[in-house]
């Protein structure tokens, strides 16, 4: 074999498995303010998830369905179509947070106003010549939604093995909503990097949308931190910063730094394949016992 053919990108096959939507609720009338017992600053910095989650994924699944005309392969439309309902799925489980942190007064409106914005004009669809500038904004926002989901698949398996949380006594329903988001963002890792390397797979486009969506989900998730900090009705000049974040990933209750900075070679390796990083076996044994996933297939089962 080639050293150029030995340097593209290898999926594990035992790693891939069909998609499905669990169609999840979950009841926050006993959640309190702080899920996390004593500690503020990580459930604020985890809380963020649910400011970026519902415009993101909503504009995950708006590309995708523009995309979708353009794969010629069947088996990956399936694993877009099940990454579609398991995104959407994954934005309204998230949405459903915020009345909760509204009613402990804690309104999350100016921040995720912004949030909305960046991700229905920013990056949401231009008006521009059909051809060529058109398929480029296309391209710009697959490549992009690969990145992202790097990251997201990174936290889903950090969020199934942070034992430090159970420890702590995490709130039970905030920790279920994690893991199961977890468990099925590490299920379909490899959707967005195989839709990019299909319809693309520009290794520039691919290292340039890194930079841009590493860059603007550090800047978004310190801001959203330090919002939550800030506007906490419980705390006096409540604050975050980089420290805190270094101090919480050494103590396990968040992803450590330097965990977090491997996995950036890791991605920029023209070798990647998200499926040799994170576990299948592991997700989906998390989805068979996970609270809101086994009531969600019950119903299911129910209902057929």
């Amino acid at each position: 074999m080639s050293n150029t053919k030995a340097r593209l990108p290898q999926p594990v096959a035992s790693e891939h498995m069909a998609l499905k939507a669990r169609n999840v609720s979950f009841s926050w009338d006993s959640t309190p303010l702080h899920w996390l017992p004593g500690d503020p600053f990580t459930t604020h910095t985890i809380n963020v998830l649910h400011l970026l989650l519902p415009a993101g994924e909503r504009w995950f699944v708006h590309v995708y369905k523009q995309v979708l005309p353009l794969i010629r392969d069947e088996r990956l439309r399936e694993d877009v179509i099940g990454f579609i309902g398991q995104e959407a799925m994954h934005s309204q489980a998230h949405d459903e947070v915020l009345p909760h942190l509204r009613e402990q007064g804690l309104d999350p409106t100016p921040y995720t106003a912004q949030v909305d914005w960046l991700f229905e004009k920013l990056l949401g669809d231009r008006t521009l010549p059909p051809g060529k500038p058109r398929q480029w904004w296309l391209m710009e926002r697959v490549a992009m939604i690969s990145a992202i989901e790097h990251y997201t698949a990174f936290l889903g398996d950090w969020v199934l093995n942070a034992e430090e949380l159970d420890r702590r006594g995490a709130d039970p329903t905030m920790l279920d909503l994690l893991r199961w988001h977890g468990a099925e963002e590490v299920e379909h890792r490899a959707v967005a990097f195989d839709l990019f390397m299909h319809v693309d797979g520009s290794y520039r486009r691919r290292a340039r949308t890194w930079a841009t969506a590493f860059t603007a989900l550090v800047f978004l998730w310190q801001r959203g931190a330090r919002f939550f900090m800030e506007n906490d009705p419980t705390l006096v000049d409540g604050k975050a910063s980089f420290r805190d974040f270094h101090r919480s990933g050494r103590a396990g209750t968040l992803p450590t730094t330097g965990d977090m900075i491997r996995s950036i070679p890791r991605y920029l390796s023209r070798a990647y394949h998200p499926s040799q990083e994170g576990s299948t076996e592991q997700a989906v044994a998390y989805l068979a016992s996970s609270p809101a996933a086994t009531a969600a297939e019950a119903r299911a089962n129910g209902a057929a």
